[in-house]
């Protein structure tokens, strides 16, 4: 078994642990169980690596993911990077896991509707619900709203535009984050589905995430936290409101890098 294996086998019984105490869980539990039993098989004969898998062993993840939900690649890299700082088995302070730092009920959620596997650990599968993750919370705040609520989850940013707060992590997030959605949004009206979106309430999925990032590459838009110094608010953080989705539309652009 490799060692990339064996940390991933590692990470899926300490989250297994933590699942068993908590209620409604067990069933989940229980295939956490199977899939780290059947783990060390699996991996016992490794397939050859591909030159691309060396040079970055995400690549065909993010790839799918991208053209699957529309999401640009380089916007999974700058999240993977700012999130985890690209570890498979990181687990933040508030419990998101993975690449993408998933809180484990939204994983729950994800892993139902879009039929991924049972170890939220697994880089493909942990990238494939970040990236469908990412874009509810797009079809339903815009951008860049969709990015706090990421972080901060999406009760916490329907509470800062009533006037609360944003937590100073995410404005900061918020700004690490925005060269890299530069350029392709322009101003726009809101569609109808988001203004016509069910409150996040009574929506299962969207489960608070305030706190979850994890250790991030610090290298990742340095500086550019200067920018939401002046506004603490969520109506001056994001006074241009929600933008167009003209930066989905251009299959040159999902695939475009930093």
């Amino acid at each position: 078994m490799t060692l990339r294996a064996a940390k991933m086998r590692a990470a899926g019984r300490r989250f297994l642990g933590r699942m068993r105490v908590r209620p409604g869980t067990l069933l989940f539990a229980a295939g956490m169980a199977i899939f780290c039993h059947g783990l060390t098989g699996a991996d016992a004969q490794p397939a050859p690596v591909s030159r691309q898998s060396t040079d970055d062993p995400y690549a065909a993840h993010i790839a799918e993911a991208s053209h699957r939900f529309r999401i640009p690649e380089r916007w999974i890299r700058a999240i993977m990077r700012l999130e985890s700082a690209r570890d498979p088995v990181a687990v933040s302070r508030k419990g998101a896991v993975g690449l993408m730092q998933v809180m484990p009920a939204t994983w729950a959620e994800l892993r139902l509707r879009h039929h991924l596997g049972h170890n939220p650990f697994d880089p493909r599968d942990n990238i494939l619900a970040g990236t469908a993750y990412l874009r509810e919370l797009y079809d339903r705040y815009g951008s860049p709203g969709f990015l706090a609520a990421y972080n901060a989850g999406p009760a916490r940013y329907e509470a800062s535009l009533m006037g609360r707060l944003l937590p100073a992590e995410t404005r900061s997030y918020v700004a690490r984050l925005r060269p890299f959605w530069d350029g392709g949004d322009g101003p726009g009206a809101l569609t109808a589905a988001q203004r016509n979106a069910v409150p996040w309430t009574v929506a299962p999925l969207f489960t608070n995430r305030s706190g979850s990032t994890a250790t991030a590459d610090r290298s990742l838009g340095e500086g550019a936290s200067a920018d939401m110094q002046a506004s603490s608010r969520a109506g001056d953080l994001f006074s241009a409101g929600p933008r167009s989705r003209e930066l989905f539309s251009s299959p040159d652009v999902w695939t475009s890098e930093p």
